[in-house]
């Protein structure tokens, strides 16, 4: 891969990364910080009802876990970023092979080539 290309996929994997972190923090500052009190506009910290308190917990539980999954992506970027400045981007970690373009275009932070990520995916499921 030539350095015009590895830039340009740095350009796209560093595009993704601060939209990552943006998200995260207004997910982080509307969800996951602010107490029922804050979200409620109520002066008692409590729920009047159950419903309202399950509800509560509910959307705290999805916000972790969408911070949970962008924490991983950021992590996957973070890799991809790590292999374009060691100049090993774009070959699968697994048979060495390059992976083609419009996969890393789909999927920039992208390690394993489509054959590689079909054998991995076929062994987690059985």
């Amino acid at each position: 891969m030539n350095k015009r290309d590895l830039a340009k996929y740095e350009k796209l994997l560093l595009e993704k990364r601060k939209q990552l972190i943006e998200e995260f923090g207004l997910l982080k500052n509307s969800a996951m910080d602010a107490t029922i009190k804050d979200r409620t506009g109520d002066l008692s910290s409590y729920s009047y009802h159950m419903a309202d308190q399950g509800t509560d917990a509910m959307e705290r539980e999805k916000a972790f876990y969408f911070a949970s999954k962008s924490g991983r992506l950021l992590y996957h970027i973070d890799q991809a970023l790590r292999r374009i400045r060691n100049k090993t981007y774009g070959k699968c970690e697994q048979c060495g092979e390059a992976i083609n373009t419009e996969r890393l275009m789909a999927v920039p932070h992208a390690r394993l080539c489509i054959s590689c990520k079909e054998s991995e995916e076929l062994k987690k499921r059985g």
